[in-house]
């Protein structure tokens, strides 16, 4: 480290900074949302001190005797158990939002990019059109599909009055109402895969297509043998990289589904919220959740790597 020092020492001073940044903005929030998910720290209970006005214009303070305490585990017992919040619930639409999301944001955006890999006419028109979902916010989008989907006044349902069908109540069923946010996820997130996977087919030499074809191979076996394999070091970190976004995004359900119906499509993240912000304000269980992400994530993280290390891929 010393010798490090004195023979890069410039380098050393360019990365204190973002060091210092990331401790500031990063670190020290981490560490604070754990200490917090092992405490009952709420609302009611924040202040360590009652303060009353005496004459004068000063202040007399006591301790607070109702104060936050270290509680240990109790908050992931509680969570676990079902005693406080839907965890549960919220997992398993976690699971279910996450997987499906992923999985159509992979398909559609490979489909996409093996399409807009070839030469036609108009090929740069197309390539800017379907990425302008990705510009637009993703809050901006979620009040969109929102109006979209809407019962009275919604494209979709004014589409099916139109062919003489029933509408459709998509906020009042559970999985008709994550239908709807899956949807609009997937218009946002289908042009990130798409770019990155582009990218990654116009790396692979196109020698090897022209010795397939040669040697009698078919367009779907040269897309088998060489494309899949040949996009696996994009596919693999665009998968763990759509994984942990999705699993986190909040506009999509807060903004398109609200929760509804009655909290049935609330996910991980926007339990959190809702913990932290609405109601009697629960620090304590909002911390809980956060610490039950990042140890989810982080859990999915490790085996998603040592699963390509055992298939030779470096991540």
């Amino acid at each position: 480290m010393r010798k490090s020092f004195d023979r890069h020492w410039y380098a050393w001073a360019m990365v204190v900074p973002t060091v210092l940044v990331l401790g500031v903005l990063v670190f020290y929030p981490l560490v604070q949302g754990v200490w917090q998910s092992f405490t009952n720290l709420n609302e009611s209970n924040q202040r360590t001190e009652l303060c009353d006005k005496v004459l004068g214009g000063g202040e007399t303070c006591v301790p607070n005797p109702d104060r936050a305490k270290f509680v240990g585990l109790d908050n992931y017992v509680d969570i676990l158990t079902g005693a406080q919040g839907s965890f549960w619930l919220q997992f398993t639409n976690t699971i279910v939002w996450t997987v499906a999301c992923v999985v159509f944001h992979y398909g559609i955006g490979l489909g996409l990019a093996v399409m807009l890999n070839r030469s036609f006419r108009g090929r740069t028109f197309y390539r800017i059109a379907l990425i302008l979902p990705w510009a637009v916010p993703a809050f901006v989008a979620a009040f969109a599909w929102r109006f979209i989907f809407d019962e009275r006044f919604g494209l979709i349902n004014g589409v099916l009055r139109a062919v003489g069908l029933d509408p459709v109540a998509w906020f009042e069923q559970r999985w008709t109402a994550m239908f709807t946010a899956v949807v609009a996820n997937v218009w946002l997130g289908v042009p990130f895969m798409m770019v990155a996977i582009l990218g990654g087919l116009q790396s692979i030499n196109a020698d090897l297509y022209e010795a397939a074809e040669i040697d009698g191979a078919s367009p779907w076996q040269r897309f088998l043998n060489i494309t899949l394999p040949g996009l696996r070091p994009v596919s693999s970190t665009v998968i763990l990289l759509g994984t942990i976004w999705t699993f986190n995004m909040f506009p999509i359900i807060y903004f398109v589904t609200r929760g509804q119906p009655a909290g049935e499509t609330e996910i991980l993240v926007t339990g959190a919220y809702r913990a932290a912000f609405e109601g009697i304000r629960d620090y304590s269980l909002a911390a809980t959740y956060g610490v039950m992400i990042l140890s989810i994530l982080v859990v999915y993280a490790t085996v998603y790597k040592r699963l390509l290390a055992r298939q030779g891929e470096v991540f």
